[in-house]
C-alpha cells in the first residue's frame, strides 16, 4: 500500500511554502485583500458603485435563487438569504431593481413546477414589501412592468432558463436584458462558471453599451474567502472531499495536491481508490473507468493523501438497514460502504484540529439517511470547533451545506458557500466566465 493512502500527513506537515505547480486562472476579488492573477487588474464590485448614483436608477441583479420548492413552499432559504444583502443595499439606495435567476433545467421551455413566484414572494416577505413578480420576462409586458418600478422597489423576472437563448448565451436575449439598464450586477456565484446569456452575455452587453457589470457583495465575499484559502493559506492547509464520484474531483485533487498540506478523502469517491490499492469494495458504488486514475493519485500524492482506514458497512441503502464496522480491508462481497468508520472520524478530527486553514466539498457518508451520517457530522463539528480556535474554514457544495446545517455548525464556519460547481472550478484552479466578463476596475485601491 501506497504511504499516500494511509496516515501519515498527521505527523508530517510541512510549514514551508510549496512550490504550486499550477496557477490559478481565475479572476479573484477581494473585499479586504488584493489578489491578482498575473498582472490582471481587480473586478469592480457594488462597494464601487456611488450609493447616491442607485436611486431611481434602473439596475439589474443576476442571483442564484436556485432553491427547493415543494407545493409553492421553499424549503431551503441559503442561497436567498445569502443575496439578501446586495438586494437589501439597492433597495435601501432607492435603485430599482430588477433581479434574474434560473432554476433547475427547464430545458429551455416554461415549466411550472420550476417557476420563481414562490421565490417572489417569500423575498417579499423577507424585505417586508411587495416583489413583483413578471412572468413575461422577455417581452413588452414584461418591459412596461420594469420601466414602471418605483424608487426602492424590486422586481423578480420568471426562470432565465425558460428561454432556449439563456443555457447558449444567445446575444440576442443578453441584449433585450441589457436594454433595460447602464448597471449590471453579478451575484450569482453559484452560476459563475457558466457562460449563459444572464451572466456573460448580459456583462459584455451591458459594458458594450457603455454601461458598468460589476460584482455583488455575495459574489466579492465567496471569491475573498476562496482566494485567501487558495492564494495565501496559513498552514497547515488541509483539504477534504467526498461525495459520490471522483470523476467529477480529479481536476480538484490534482490542482490542490501541489498546494496543500493533507486531502482527506471520504464518500463513496474513496471506493474508486480502494479499489485501485486492491481493496475489496463489495457491492458499493465504484467509477471502474477511473480506477487507473485513482492509483495515478495515491502514487503521486505520497504522503499528502489520507483515505478512510475503516468503513460502517451495510447490506442496504435504507433507513432501517443493519449497519457494521470493518476495516477497510475487511469489506464483505454483500457489504455497500455507507460512511467512514469510527477510526477515521477520529483521525480526520485529529488532522482538522491541527490545521490552519480547511476547504470542504462533498459529505463522507450517505448522510441524508441518519444511520449514515455520523462521519459527516463529525467532520463539520471538528471544521467547526477548528474555526473556534481561529482556523479559517470554507465549505462548498450543496449537499456539504446541508450536512454543515444538519450538524448545526453553519454559524460557527468562516463561510458557506453557495455554489458547489464553482467552487470546485475555482479549487481546480479554472477560470470562471461569469467573474471574468465583469468590468476591470480603473484604478488600482484597497476596498
Amino acid at each position: 500500500m501506497s504511504k499516500g493512502a494511509g496516515t501519515h500527513c498527521v505527523s508530517s506537515w510541512t510549514f514551508r511554502r510549496l512550490e504550486p505547480a499550477w496557477s490559478l486562472s481565475a479572476t479573484w476579488i477581494g473585499a479586504r485583500t488584493r489578489i491578482r492573477t498575473g498582472t490582471e487588474p481587480l473586478k469592480k464590485t457594488l462597494a464601487d458603485i456611488d450609493r447616491a448614483t442607485l436611486r431611481g436608477r434602473t439596475v439589474l441583479v443576476r442571483t442564484d435563487l436556485n432553491v427547493r420548492i415543494e407545493s409553492g413552499r421553499v424549503l431551503d432559504v441559503q442561497r436567498i438569504e445569502a443575496s439578501m444583502p446586495t438586494l437589501t443595499t439597492l433597495h435601501e439606495a432607492g435603485a430599482r431593481t430588477v433581479v434574474l435567476s434560473h432554476m433547475g433545467r427547464p430545458q429551455g421551455r416554461p415549466s411550472p413546477d420550476l417557476s420563481l413566484a414562490s421565490v417572489a414572494a417569500y423575498l417579499g416577505d423577507r424585505l417586508g414589501r411587495p416583489v413583483l413578480f413578471v412572468r413575461d420576462a422577455v417581452g413588452q409586458g414584461g418591459e412596461n412592468a420594469i420601466f414602471a418600478l418605483g424608487d426602492g422597489e424590486i422586481a423578480l423576472l420568471e426562470n432565465t432558463r425558460f428561454h432556449p437563448g439563456e443555457t447558449v448565451n444567445d446575444p440576442e436575449l443578453a441584449a433585450t436584458w441589457s436594454g433595460l439598464t447602464d448597471l449590471f450586477v453579478n451575484d450569482a456565484f453559484g452560476a459563475a462558471h457558466r457562460a449563459h446569456a444572464s451572466t456573460v452575455g448580459l456583462a459584455r452587453a451591458v459594458t458594450a453599451r457603455g454601461g458598468d457589470a460589476v460584482a455583488g457583495l455575495l459574489m466579492a465575499r465567496e471569491l475573498e474567502f476562496l482566494g485567501e484559502a487558495l492564494e495565501s493559506p496559513e498552514r497547515p492547509f488541509v483539504a477534504i472531499l467526498g461525495g459520490a464520484k471522483i470523476s467529477g474531483k480529479i481536476d480538484v485533487v490534482e490542482a490542490l495536491l501541489p498546494r496543500v498540506d493533507c486531502l482527506l478523502i471520504g464518500g463513496a469517491m474513496a471506493n474508486t481508490f480502494f479499489r485501485a490499492m486492491q481493496l475489496a469494495t463489495g457491492e458499493s458504488l465504484v467509477e471502474e473507468n477511473r480506477i487507473d486514475m485513482a492509483g495515478e493519485l495515491v502514487e503521486a500524492a505520497g504522503d499528502k493523501l489520507t483515505l478512510p482506514v475503516d468503513c460502517v458497512v451495510a447490506r442496504d441503502i435504507s433507513p432501517d438497514a443493519q449497519t457494521r464496522v470493518v476495516a477497510r480491508a475487511e469489506v464483505g462481497d454483500m457489504d455497500r460502504i455507507v460512511d467512514i468508520g469510527p477510526e477515521t472520524r477520529a483521525l480526520y478530527r485529529s488532522i482538522v484540529s491541527s490545521a490552519r486553514t480547511v476547504v470542504w466539498n462533498g459529505p463522507m457518508g450517505v448522510f441524508e439517511i441518519p444511520a449514515f451520517a455520523a462521519g459527516t457530522v463529525e467532520v463539520a463539528r471538528a471544521l467547526a470547533d477548528a474555526c473556534d480556535e481561529g482556523a479559517l474554514g470554507v465549505l462548498g457544495g450543496g449537499q456539504t451545506a446541508s450536512a454543515a446545517a444538519q450538524a448545526g455548525v453553519v454559524e460557527r464556519l468562516s463561510h458557506v458557500s453557495t455554489g458547489g460547481g464553482a467552487s470546485l472550478a475555482l479549487l481546480a484552479g479554472a477560470a470562471l466566465p461569469g467573474v471574468e466578463s465583469l468590468s476591470d476596475r480603473e484604478y488600482d485601491r484597497w476596498l
